[in-house]
């Protein structure tokens, strides 16, 4: 969460957006208050609840720029969605709640992306470590011991050029065969509305059945070396706290940017149920308000 002063997110705002002083003013006191609102105790922070901003104004003004830039200052989960698309619960097309979904799943992104750049470091020398098993596989001696730690010292000092040659980029087009994890199976799943939940899991499960599969592959050392890379860094991150922060992250910073909200509005000539326009109104109201959404990540 920024820790910047609603003079000091105007000032950067004003660097990407022309004009627009009052939806910049409202927005940075809106994001300062979220901050203070971290900072407040457990029992406190219930009771404060953040507010919607209704921005009008014609198209290209810079409605969903400020808040997609708002997003980045922030560094918030941000999803942006058009009302028109959703239709009410339990008819053909998507609900509302697949909003929060939707947000979760970038939030679970941003999560997993940050993590991956705290352990890069740690990835790129185990990759590394990897590729030069590649290149010089341990070799078998049989002997005595002290023509075994001879061996060994030449071993080591011919790892260490290799190294040198491979951090200055002289094997890069090398190429060499890999070990790496197979992707796993894509199942494309279609499921009637209010369904999405279900469809997932049964996406994922169908996604662990090839878990713990390695495939060999033909690359070049550059190419390998960042394949290596994002699967080293992949062992080490732990999924279960990506998911609870991740989760957090949306319930206290998520930022939902609803397009074509008038688009929405009821006409005085229509008869019968109007399933995309009052009926989303009507679903749309406690989502505004705050309820409770489930997802697969809780």
């Amino acid at each position: 969460m920024s820790q910047m002063t609603p003079r000091e997110i105007v000032q950067e705002l004003d660097k990407h957006i022309i004009g627009q002083s009052e939806a910049k003013r409202a927005v940075a006191i809106a994001l300062r208050n979220r901050w203070r609102r971290s900072q407040v105790s457990e029992e406190l922070k219930s009771e404060i609840t953040p507010k919607n901003i209704l921005m009008i104004g014609p198209t290209g003004v810079g409605k969903t720029e400020i808040a997609r830039r708002l997003a980045k200052l922030a560094n918030a989960p941000f999803v942006k969605v058009e009302a028109t698309k959703f239709t009410e619960v339990g008819y053909v097309g998507r609900d509302v709640e697949s909003i929060i979904r939707d947000l979760v799943d970038i939030s679970i992104k941003m999560t997993r992306e940050e993590e991956m750049a705290k352990v890069r470091h740690r990835a790129e020398e185990a990759a590394e470590e990897r590729i030069l098993d590649i290149l010089l596989p341990p070799a078998r001696t049989v002997g005595f011991l002290a023509d075994e730690t001879a061996a060994d010292d030449s071993q080591s000092s011919t790892r260490q050029k290799f190294r040198k040659k491979l951090r200055e980029g002289d094997l890069d087009d090398k190429e060499i065969e890999v070990e790496l994890s197979a992707s796993p199976i894509g199942v494309e799943i279609m499921a009637p509305p209010g369904m999405e939940e279900m469809t997932s899991q049964l996406q994922g499960m169908f996604q662990n059945l090839g878990g713990g599969r390695t495939k060999t592959r033909k690359l070049r050392i550059k190419d390998a070396f960042k394949l290596l890379t994002d699967e080293e860094a992949g062992k080490m991150l732990n999924e279960e706290d990506i998911k609870l922060r991740s989760v957090a992250n949306v319930e206290q910073n998520g930022i939902v940017f609803l397009d074509e909200m008038d688009k929405i509005c009821r006409r005085s000539d229509t008869h019968g149920p109007d399933v995309s326009r009052e009926g989303v109104q009507r679903d749309l109201l406690p989502l505004v308000e705050g309820s409770t959404v489930s997802t697969k990540y809780g």
